[in-house]
């Protein structure tokens, strides 16, 4: 009998509630922390820098048809590339094989392709023809006349869904025991969004603070990318070289992992293909929850970003650095409120409330949030006296309301919301966490995001605008059915998670 399987003494006092981890146990811990900072760090990074280059040069409306027509299919086409990786390399050369031509794009973006532009972009002269011909399709035109930054975008959201949703939450399913969950994952949030407390200042710092240190003459955005794309290269290469370590030195140790306990079955199975996976997911009502949850958060936050960085973009006068310092502010705000919330309180729900009273507070807090966010654009008028007693004006006050909620939206959700979805996952069966899950987060993730660009997208289509603000009030009514259908899932999914978790930790008890 190994060690873990013992008893473990209780934790008390400042120890139970902000460190819940025994001496033996940081061998694993640790390293999993340091995977999920890096990949982390840069999801925020390029999601700063892909809103800044995008939201400014076609418009805060062009990401709803990036969403919708470009970031989905490529998701889609993800989970295929990834179902025959699975089926032809071992699960660690997967990783390897799945990050390596993202930092190599990454790169070559920052280094070649943007000092490039003014060859690889078509004219402006055609593109304003293009737009006069087919006023209606500005969105589709738009992909079109600035697609490096269209690319840049797509793939930057693929790393969010595939290295953070599939690569690192999966690899943790797989090595941490259920018994550990509950004291891991709560803490792997906190620690992980540690990488915003440093990447939220970095972008903020390469944005505006480097316009003075780069040559006369020189354009400081550019600089400003070579920074930000090293750094994304070399968090890259570092998340590798830690998941390389674990395996050589944490993995083929059975105190740390046993492969009997993770459910890895002795003799190899039949690997199925994508087809069957899903198959699978829609045999499995779990899965089928699981996936509703991510798409009703997608739709969301969607709906409400959308119209905040629009906001933004006023804001800052179409300024591709002061949109991105304001981008950093908001990674740095959040990294600062999750790490809080998740030390104080985050981790301690977790560990004594039941998982439907935790998962209910993320839609509970992104409705009362959104809803007064959409209600301050749509009565812009009726707070002209609220605004004038605090000297601003409707713009600075709609941007900065917006900020906080995002914010608060955001740090709910790295707390609370990831944590739940990913202990709904571990009592399923080896199957169903490995390409069950890849389709449902990573098609679902994407499914959400394109639900709400999809409806935006078509009504900019309809009222031929690319003004997201003129398609507000509908969004909103969207966004409040959304809201209410993710409620009544979580407590759906519950009643499952409840009875498979006994099922699984009763099956556990007797390994």
């Amino acid at each position: 009998m190994s060690t873990t399987d013992t008893k473990t003494p209780e934790f008390t006092g400042l120890r139970a509630k902000l460190w819940p981890i025994h001496s033996h146990e940081l061998k694993k811990f640790i390293p999993l922390s340091i995977i999920m900072f890096c990949l982390l760090f840069n999801y925020t990074v390029l999601r700063d820098t892909k809103d800044a280059l995008v939201v400014n040069a076609a418009g805060a409306g062009a990401i709803t048809f990036l969403k919708t027509y470009c970031v989905t299919p490529a998701a889609i086409l993800f989970v295929i590339l990834y179902a025959k990786l699975t089926n032809a390399l071992s699960r660690e050369n997967v990783f390897y094989a799945v990050v390596t031509p993202f930092i190599v794009f990454f790169g070559i973006f920052g280094f070649i392709i943007y000092p490039n532009l003014h060859i690889l972009h078509p004219s402006v002269e055609s593109v304003q023809a293009l737009h006069a011909a087919y006023p209606a399709l500005g969105g589709f035109i738009d992909i079109y006349a600035y697609w490096a930054f269209s690319l840049f975008y797509v793939l930057s959201e693929i790393w969010g869904s595939a290295m953070i949703a599939l690569m690192f939450w999966q690899f943790a399913n797989h090595v941490v025991r259920l018994r550990e969950s509950k004291r891991f994952y709560g803490l792997f949030a906190v620690i992980g969004n540690a990488a915003l407390m440093v990447s939220g200042p970095l972008v903020m710092f390469c944005s505006t603070g480097i316009s003075h240190l780069v040559p006369e003459g020189s354009d400081p955005w550019q600089y400003t990318l070579y920074l930000l794309m090293t750094s994304v290269v070399a968090l890259g290469l570092l998340s590798m070289y830690v998941y390389r370590w674990m395996h050589q030195n944490v993995l083929n140790d059975k105190v740390y992992f046993d492969p009997a306990e993770a459910g890895v079955p002795k003799k190899k199975k039949e690997k199925l293909g994508l087809a069957e996976s899903f198959k699978l997911i829609i045999k499995s009502p779990e899965l089928g929850l699981i996936a509703l949850l991510i798409m009703a958060y997608g739709v969301t936050i969607n709906l409400v970003e959308v119209q905040w960085k629009n906001q933004l973009k006023l804001f800052c006068n179409g300024d591709k650095a002061d949109f991105n310092f304001y981008m950093g502010m908001l990674s740095t705000a959040t990294g600062f409120i999750t790490i809080l919330f998740g030390l104080l309180i985050g981790n301690n729900i977790l560990r004594k409330v039941s998982w439907s009273k935790a998962a209910m507070i993320t839609p509970l807090a992104i409705l009362v949030g959104g809803g007064a966010f959409f209600c301050f654009i749509l009565a812009e008028g009726l707070m002209e006296p609220f605004l004038q007693f605090f000297n601003t004006h409707a713009i600075a006050a709609a941007m900065f309301i917006g900020l906080g909620i995002v914010v608060i939206s955001k740090s709910i959700k790295y707390t609370l919301f990831d944590p739940t979805k990913e202990m709904a996952y571990i009592p399923l069966d080896d199957e169903l966490k490995t390409k069950g899950k890849a389709a449902v987060d990573v098609i679902g993730g994407r499914a959400g995001k394109a639900g709400g660009a999809m409806v935006q997208s078509w009504l900019l289509i309809l009222f031929a605008t690319k003004d997201v603000v003129a398609i507000a009030p509908i969004a909103f009514a969207t966004f409040v059915v959304i809201a209410l259908a993710w409620l009544f899932a979580v407590k759906a999914l519950s009643v499952k998670v409840t009875a498979a978790t006994a099922k699984r930790k009763l099956a556990d008890d007797k390994l």
